[in-house]
């Protein structure tokens, strides 16, 4: 009966340690998919606000807010992109690593912009602005390098594998029409029959049969004749 009832306080306790165990792993997975609409949508607020303000103001303000929606376009458009193929693609996770390298780059270039937005000294900021396009440019640059690149090895792989694919179909479609090179059943009879004799041949076979007479056959001797009982026997001529 005491085992009887420690196997059951065991099983409760594991049943309460994987109920305790899912119900993290679940709050887990919904605080990930919180965080990640949270950040999705804050992220689309503010390029929502950068298009406006590259709209609505002139100058270097209007051209800050040009170089952080540059930035944070081809930034995050290269990540998907990388992200996407290193399930794939195992040789990607090392252009990943690099690609956030670049990210932090871009991420203290655009907080860097970010801060000038609210700069009172117009006159300074268009005295940094060169500079700054040009940090912006070799940033942009190398993100869409990456962005490309695995862009074009993702379509050469699937330009190789249907290559591949489209050579295998052919061989096992021609494995099917295998009755196409099998001779026909007339050819192997046409190839049986012996073949005409030739022109001269044929005038050569003529003359001769013309030139020897014909051979008779030689009368066989008659059978003698079967006698029976019945038979008379014939009379002794006479003489006189």
């Amino acid at each position: 009966m005491d085992t009887v009832i420690a196997v059951l306080a065991l099983l409760f306790v594991l049943f309460l340690a994987l109920g305790a165990y899912a119900t993290v792993k679940a709050v887990g997975a919904a605080k990930r998919g919180v965080d990640r609409t949270l950040t999705q949508a804050r992220r689309t607020v503010e390029d929502t606000t950068l298009r406006a303000r590259t709209l609505a103001l002139p100058g270097p303000a209007g051209e800050l807010a040009q170089l952080r929606l540059r930035l944070r376009t081809s930034l995050r458009a290269t990540r998907e992109a990388l992200e996407a193929g290193a399930t794939e693609d195992a040789s990607l996770k090392e252009s990943l690593g690099l690609f956030e390298r670049l990210g932090a780059h871009g991420r203290q270039l655009d907080e860097e912009l970010r801060r000038l937005e609210g700069e009172p000294d117009r006159s300074g900021l268009a005295r940094r602005l060169p500079e700054l396009r040009e940090r912006t440019e070799r940033i942009t640059k190398s993100a869409d390098s990456l962005r490309w690149a695995a862009h074009e090895r993702a379509r050469r792989f699937t330009e190789d594998d249907l290559s591949t694919l489209s050579g295998q179909i052919d061989i096992e479609a021609g494995a099917l029409r295998h009755w196409t090179t099998e001779p026909a059943p007339g050819r192997d009879t046409a190839a049986a029959e012996p073949a005409p004799p030739e022109r001269g041949e044929r005038a050569t076979g003529k003359s001769a049969a013309q030139t020897d007479p014909p051979v008779r056959p030689a009368v066989a001797p008659p059978a003698p004749r079967a006698t029976y009982p019945w038979d008379k026997k014939p009379r002794p001529e006479t003489t006189t």
